[in-house]
């Protein structure tokens, strides 16, 4: 009998709410993870969207949908890093930015993962997508893999560039990847390194390249590419992956797969078919593409017959992009929603992420949850979920999401404390309804247009940081870090201890 099953009793089971105790009934997991999706990209999270989401509302339909779910950092590499570890990323090496596409591995060597955690427990473990947190690529002189040069860069097709100059690169293309997803836990791996935005672009699986770059192409950034790959094919391509996989499962093994998809991140490069669905542009279309995606993971699973015992979860990486302002002027779609900033921020906007999770023969359908969580939550949730017992050193910073999906009632919260990371490395956190902002200003490139700014009523302010009751004010309209001082002090006094602890969840509360 599972950890949770003597915690919470036969009697949960029998009213369906925990999930079949059977050895052999392991629920299956996926865990999709959007890129620069924000909340108010999902229909069922944000009524004044416009466009639909159907198939993401109907996993809030059919699961719950976590209203207050955040990522540890505005921006991707951190937050991908506390996905799969549980932990915040800034307690890493990387203290702030993100990593290029040549970037060598950040996960340190040994640390637990989702993928170990589960593969311990006997689980198939794969992970298919954009993977952005580093591999040691092989090179043909010893040195760190890279590229120089470039040349002129002709625009063509309004999506890629061809290069008049040369283009070198180090990296031994025949060679094998060290430190690579497989290294981390997963049994398979299939994707690309970094962002779709980063060179270079030709596809990775397990840990060789797929084919040799012949070619320079540029879907912002110019780099090698093999002559096939195309930033459009990229989510389809990774989707079909994904769905024969899962044909490919025989029910005997329970299987987790870690799904990081490219997209709704630049280049913004919907299907052909989806082109013009949305009504307010590429970024719509692309948004309703990814939706469509989903439907189609949710079909393979009916199929197979895994659909009621297998843990779907869908979030986003961080907030959407800073391109969101404009398309808000000009559409009147507002990818942040109610919330404050974009991508990099420490306000709302920036780390305030779309979190669904469905699983049939544990979450009632339909169910909401108002508590503050944090993506680093679900590392040490799939954990207790296999009956794995974490070490003193893994999941540092999270703690079960289980009592949740099973509905229990709860008297205090969950976590004492969130803390949230921006680009540039400051520091906010969040207790309670209260947020505190370490720095002048949660804008972190400073990019809020000041025509928003006054649409939407937020008031200047000169004050050393920024504080908000978000119960009374969601919106960050009005800085009162002047008026309470006293908290001030309470929440940075936290904060730095947080900062200065190797844990900010004490290693007994990680499961309850």
């Amino acid at each position: 009998m599972s950890n949770y099953l003597k915690k919470y009793g036969l009697g949960i089971v029998i009213a369906g709410l925990c999930h079949v105790a059977a050895a052999g009934a392991r629920p299956n997991i996926i865990f999709i993870l959007a890129d620069d999706m924000g909340y108010g990209d999902v229909s069922c999270m944000n009524p004044e969207a416009k466009f639909k989401t159907p198939n993401l509302d109907a996993m809030a339909d059919h699961g719950l949908m976590l209203t207050d779910a955040h990522t540890s950092s505005g921006v991707c590499t951190p937050s991908r890093y506390s996905v799969l570890t549980g932990r915040y990323c800034w307690r890493s090496k990387m203290k702030r930015g993100v990593l290029g596409g040549y970037s060598p591995a950040l996960i340190e060597d040994g640390r637990e993962t989702m993928a170990s955690v589960l593969k311990a427990r006997g689980y198939n473990t794969a992970c298919i997508g954009k993977w952005h947190l580093g591999m040691n690529f092989p090179t043909t002189d010893g040195k760190k893999a890279g590229q120089k040069g470039g040349g002129t860069m002709t625009y063509r097709n309004g999506k890629r560039f061809t290069d008049d100059g040369e283009m070198k690169t180090n990296v031994d293309w025949s060679g094998k990847i060290e430190r690579s997803p497989t290294s981390n836990g997963f049994d398979y791996f299939f994707g690309i390194n970094g962002s779709l935005d980063m060179p270079p672009y030709v596809y990775i699986e397990n840990d060789r390249f797929t084919g040799t770059p012949t070619a320079i192409k540029a879907f912002h950034r110019p780099g090698p590419a093999t002559v096939d790959f195309e930033a459009e094919q990229v989510i389809p391509e990774l989707t079909d992956r994904l769905l024969n996989y899962i044909r490919q499962q025989d029910g005997t093994t329970p299987f987790f797969v870690y799904f990081p998809i490219t997209g709704p991140h630049n280049p913004v490069v919907p299907a052909k078919a989806w082109q013009g669905k949305s009504g307010i542009g590429a970024y719509g279309d692309f948004c309703m593409q990814i939706d469509h995606h989903v439907g189609q993971i949710m079909q393979a699973l009916k199929d197979k017959g895994f659909y009621e015992n297998t843990i779907v979860v869908f979030s986003s990486d961080n907030g959407v992009e800073n391109h969101a302002y404009e398309q808000f002027r000009k559409t009147g779609h507002n990818s942040s929603a109610a919330f404050r900033g974009v991508k990099r921020d420490l306000w709302e906007g920036g780390h305030h992420v779309p979190t669904l999770v469905q699983w049939p023969a544990v979450i009632a359908p339909g169910r909401v949850s108002n508590e503050t969580v944090c993506l680093t939550d679900f590392m040490p949730t799939f954990a207790e979920i296999a009956d794995f017992r974490l070490p003193e050193n893994a999941a540092e910073d999270g703690v079960s999401l289980l009592p949740i999906f099973q509905g229990l009632e709860r008297r205090k919260p969950l976590r004492a404390g969130t803390v949230h990371h921006s680009l540039k490395g400051e520091f906010a956190i969040r207790v309670g309804n209260w947020v505190f902002i370490d720095a002048p200003d949660g804008n972190d490139r400073d990019n809020e247009p000041d025509w928003y700014k006054k649409e939407r009523g937020y008031l200047p302010h000169n004050q050393p940081g920024e504080l908000y009751d978000l119960s009374v004010d969601p919106w960050q309209r009005k800085n009162v870090y002047a008026e309470h001082p006293e908290r001030v002090q309470q929440m940075k006094a936290l904060l730095e201890l947080y900062k200065a602890e190797s844990r900010s969840v004490p290693a007994e509360r990680r499961a309850y």
